[in-house]
């Protein structure tokens, strides 16, 4: 099996079992949970759906990769669905918890929704139960909707008609939640989720309890959806709908899903898909990108040199009418992220040597440069794309005094693009009394941190000498993501430790010193100072300073 955890779904919907005849027991119903995050609500469906009725079967079994294969083995049969867990919105359902390592990927519920794998796991499926944030969300995700419209209208439509054609395309394609979930388990008739955010697994388990104690389990596994478990849930949006029908205008988007998921079909029959794909409106490629990438990205050394990719890919690189579409796409697009992701695209098929690609990215920066209202966002999207300093100097620096390109997060940008003057500023904004030229140098600092000995010693002389308070908490956090060494600079916080007022700093500078270099610190010299010369001690049990006084004690 391909990946780390996997589900396996075939949900299509099959004929309702006929009722036990007279003096024979009802038949036993299979509810399979799958519970990446809190238990709280199949704890809930296991306490009130009666044992000589309902067996339940979890499906995850801890520390196991192949969390399936044994349900699959055994030819285990659902009639009831639970999977409990955050959802992402788009990519997975996860746990919060940090000792947990499962979570469930959507597009793995792809691959076998459309593969066939499986298939008496979930062959006579009636219900479907979500318990994670926007699992049934109605709106569109992807965010593409501003880039379609000027796109189409760039190709000669008006605006009413641009509308027209994304309200088209979008319902036809259901790149929302609730829609991927019904392309995802089609022909099951009762699919509950929510449509915003969900409750807390504890609330959650609470709320089921009361509505299984008002009706027990007579509306469990017959197919139906439940107006008293929806009323119950109401105020935090449960919703619910049906999976895709026969007729269903989005059967040619499911395909469309499948033409990326179904394992059965071979590497090549998918990179054919691509080009057609990209042979459409931009648009509609834009909505599948994710997996686009998933896909190209799958492709190392020896598959692009397997006879029939290679031909696949060289038809693709060669189609220069694509290939202007969709640059003309990414150089309207109003999200840098997106731009990038699809120069990335344009790269990986062959339309973009990495030359041009540094110099679309260099344009890119250059626009950014002119607005306003750049934020931390743009600070981490410049660092990143400049991580192996491969744009240092791909554009003129020079900045006119005053200009709305002179400040704190334009210079940020600047900063990660190999400009030294602008990174000494952005190092001065960190003791900065405005919380927001902090956080850009906070973000700035995440990428390039500082390493010079010098330099180090002068940003830790600058924020010592910054007023107590909100502002120099925030410049010290900065300066923890650093590991220090330097006794020099361990010796300057030390005594911002024991002459600053503020319990606050004090436990942002036990912060720091926690994380550094202990040979650099004299243990039990250090463990006295902090417990004779700290101004508060916790309420109600122990904080950072007991914890740093109690590692260097036992050392």
């Amino acid at each position: 099996m391909r990946g780390r955890w996997l589900l396996l779904f075939l949900p299509w919907l099959a004929a309702s079992p006929a009722p036990a005849a007279e003096g024979r027991p009802a038949e036993v119903k299979t509810v399979c949970t799958v519970t990446v995050n809190s238990p709280d609500e199949k704890e809930s469906f296991r306490r009130h759906l009666p044992e000589d009725r309902y067996r339940f079967v979890e499906l995850v079994e801890r520390g196991r990769p192949d969390w399936l294969a044994s349900a699959c083995q055994a030819q285990v049969a659902c009639d009831v669905l639970v999977v409990s867990g955050h959802y992402d919105g788009g990519n997975e359902f996860f746990s919060d918890q940090l000792d947990v390592q499962e979570f469930l990927p959507v597009s793995e519920l792809e691959r076998v929704s459309c593969s066939g794998s499986c298939p008496t796991l979930f062959s006579r499926l009636k219900e479907v139960y979500l318990f994670g944030c926007n699992t049934l969300n109605p709106e569109p995700q992807s965010g593409a909707s501003a880039e379609i419209v000027r796109s189409l209208v760039r190709e000669g439509h008006t605006r009413e008609q641009a509308e027209r054609e994304l309200a088209a395309l979008v319902a036809v394609q259901g790149e929302a939640s609730r829609d991927r979930m019904r392309q995802i388990f089609p022909g099951v008739p009762v699919i509950y989720g929510f449509s915003a955010t969900a409750p807390l697994g504890p609330t959650a388990g609470s709320v089921l309890d009361r509505y299984f104690r008002s009706v027990g389990d007579r509306e469990i596994a017959r197919g139906r959806a439940s107006s008293r478990l929806l009323g119950a849930f109401s105020v935090f949006g449960l919703s619910s709908t049906q999976g895709l029908g026969p007729k269903d205008p989005q059967r040619a988007a499911r395909a469309d899903m499948c033409q990326f998921a179904d394992e059965r079909l071979a590497t090549a029959t998918k990179l054919a898909f691509v080009h057609a794909l990209l042979q459409r409106h931009v648009g509609e490629a834009r909505l599948y990108l994710d997996r686009i990438q998933r896909l190209m990205g799958s492709l190392d050394a020896p598959a692009r040199a397997n006879p029939a990719i290679a031909q696949v890919l060289e038809q693709l690189a060669s189609d220069g009418a694509a290939r202007e579409r969709l640059l003309d796409y990414a150089r309207d697009s109003d999200r840098p992220t997106v731009r990038v992701r699809l120069l990335n695209l344009a790269r990986d098929v062959g339309w973009l040597s990495a030359e041009q690609r540094r110099d679309e990215l260099a344009e890119m920066l250059r626009e950014l440069q002119a607005q306003i209202g750049l934020g931390v966002a743009e600070v981490n999207l410049a660092c990143t794309l400049n991580e192996d300093h491969a744009l240092d100097g791909a554009y003129n620096l020079a900045i006119a005094p005053g200009s709305l390109a002179d400040d704190v997060v334009h210079a940020a940008v600047r900063a990660c693009m190999g400009s030294g003057e602008d990174r000494a500023r952005t190092l001065r904004a960190l003791r900065s009394a405005n919380e927001h030229d902090v956080r850009v140098a906070q973000a700035y600092l995440r990428h390039r941190p500082v390493t010079d000995a010098a330099d180090l010693r002068a940003v830790t002389d600058g924020i010592v000498a910054m007023p107590p308070g909100d502002a120099q908490v925030r410049a010290l956090e900065a300066l923890g993501r650093h590991y220090l060494s330097d006794r020099d600079v361990l010796d300057r916080l030390i005594r911002l430790f024991a002459d600053t007022p503020s319990a606050a700093v004090q436990r942002a500078v036990a912060g720091i010193l926690i994380r550094a270099d202990k040979r650099a610190l004299s243990p039990e010299p250090l463990a006295r100072l902090l417990h004779d010369r700290r101004r508060s001690a916790a309420a109600g049990g122990e904080d950072i300073i007991d914890v740093l006084i109690g590692v260097l004690r036992s050392r």
